[in-house]
């Protein structure tokens, strides 16, 4: 922003960082191997772009705010645990897999149950794509086996889901972004 259009000796706004998706007080922090890579590779870019800032005044608060921002971001990479959709056992709905469900009025979703980053990152949706497995739709269905109904509480009441299939997530990372 132009220095013109700042009062000189006005106050700068406190400077305000966002944070990462919410994990529940001691939930784990479930990663795939796609979600871990795609958070080290934001890390990368977040340092490329704190490099890239200059030593001007001007530049020094958004230095401060990517700075910030990863912080934030390392602290969520060094407790990410690892879960790889290629070990999970597809007997039951876990965590790293896709699990297609079918409500009451014959509607059905697919839906692939990931790290909250990596559902946030993907624009997760119950419709459909990446939920966090923190989600109500996945803790629904979590630990149910094909052909297994869930309740799924929402304002309107609880929805019942029944498991129609069970399938591995896709395990690959999203395009441009580079493995481990």
């Amino acid at each position: 922003m132009s220095r013109a259009f700042v009062k000189e000796g006005a106050p700068e706004a406190p400077l305000v960082i966002p944070p990462r998706p919410p994990l529940p007080q001691g939930v784990p922090n479930y990663v795939t191997p796609a979600g871990l890579a795609a958070l080290r590779a934001e890390k990368t870019g977040l340092e490329a772009e704190r490099a890239a800032l200059g030593t001007e005044d001007a530049d020094a608060r958004e230095r401060e705010w990517v700075t910030g921002r990863l912080k934030v971001l390392v602290e969520r990479i060094a407790t990410a645990q690892i879960v790889d959709p290629e070990r999970v056992s597809l007997d039951r709905v876990r965590f790293g897999t896709a699990v297609e469900v079918e409500g009451a009025d014959g509607d059905r979703r697919t839906f692939e149950i990931v790290g909250v980053d990596e559902a946030a990152a993907r624009g997760g949706s119950p419709q459909g794509g990446a939920v966090a497995f923190t989600a109500p739709i996945a803790r629904a269905v979590i630990g149910k086996a094909v052909g297994e109904t869930g309740l799924l509480k929402t304002p309107r009441g609880e929805e019942p889901l029944t498991v129609v299939s069970i399938a591995r997530a896709d395990a690959a990372p999203p395009p441009d972004v580079d493995s481990p």
